[in-house]
């Protein structure tokens, strides 16, 4: 397992706005899944978004797994993408765009929590104070009066969010094998995840459906840089920044797909969601600075 050397303030803050590229644009999942594709796919858009993205990293990495990383990339791939994606897509399909974002917004708490009982990681009360102000200012950003709570969704996007947190959790504490770069790495898990979604999607939706330009469209942005690119930079994020800096990031999703239903759906800011807005902000720079102090007193230690 490779331990990278915890990087300097600039390339730490590259690497902060490189990792934020993903859940940013995965924030375009839900006005992507109900403008442009087919209703009742969930599973489909999963196994698209998952397993041509990951044959393309692979044949772009040049690596195979070896030895127990057979069996570590097909569990990360499964709780990453194999079943993170179409519980992200059913939660999208049955809930309005923000409140399914909102969901997600647990999964800094969780990883909060496995960082000390999977990672052995001291408490943080930083971490679990704005885990708390992050989801709180989502829920003012996103969930209002009139949003409809379907169960099925519901469930979905937090089940979706745990298995995401206890892989990203696994993907910090296993870290990547030696030699491999985080094209190939994002190639194995994405790969995994999509043989895994293969069967079951056949099994459960049956035919594909009839795809349109539109749809196309929609599912190529899944794809590209809401599959191939962002996980990439995803998995990079990981092996270079705390877990609990990383999932913060997360946050970034819900408030993308509300300012996009403001600015596409013609859903207007109040003056409570813009206050919701301002709380995601502050946890997210929180927590990046944070990490900073941690990485700093880190090397320190180890200087000394």
């Amino acid at each position: 397992m490779t331990n990278p050397v915890p990087p300097p303030t600039t390339g730490r803050l590259a690497a902060t706005a490189t990792t934020a590229f993903a859940p940013a644009v995965w924030g375009t999942t839900y006005v992507v899944t109900t403008e442009l594709l087919p209703a009742g796919h969930p599973l489909f858009a999963g196994l698209i978004r998952a397993l041509p993205a990951g044959l393309a990293a692979l044949a772009i990495g040049r690596a195979l797994p070896h030895g127990r990383w057979w069996l570590k990339a097909a569990v990360l791939g499964v709780l990453n993408i194999g079943v993170f994606l179409p519980l992200l897509f059913v939660a999208a399909e049955r809930l309005p765009g923000g409140v399914a974002a909102t969901l997600g917004a647990v999964q800094p708490l969780a990883v909060a929590v496995l960082a000390v009982t999977v990672l052995h990681q001291p408490p943080s009360t930083w971490s679990f104070a704005w885990g708390i102000v992050g989801v709180a200012g989502v829920g003012l950003l996103v969930i209002g009066p009139d949003a409809d709570v379907d169960v099925v969704g519901l469930l979905a996007g937090l089940g979706g969010a745990g298995a995401m947190a206890v892989g990203v959790t696994l993907t910090k504490r296993w870290g990547r094998p030696e030699g491999v770069g985080p094209t190939a790495y994002a190639g194995w898990q994405l790969t995994a995840g999509g043989l895994f979604l293969l069967p079951v999607t056949l099994l459960v939706e049956g035919a594909p459906p009839a795809v349109d330009a539109s749809s196309a469209l929609g599912y190529l942005w899944l794809g590209l840089p809401g599959g191939l690119l962002a996980y990439v930079l995803w998995f990079r994020g990981i092996a270079t920044l705390p877990v609990t800096s990383v999932a913060v990031l997360t946050l970034l999703s819900p408030v993308v797909a509300a300012l996009l239903g403001a600015v596409l759906l013609d859903e207007s800011l109040t003056p409570i969601q813009s206050a919701g807005f301002v709380c995601c902000l502050a946890a997210i720079v929180a927590g990046h600075d944070r990490s900073k102090t941690f990485i700093a007193s880190t090397s320190a230690g180890s200087a000394r």
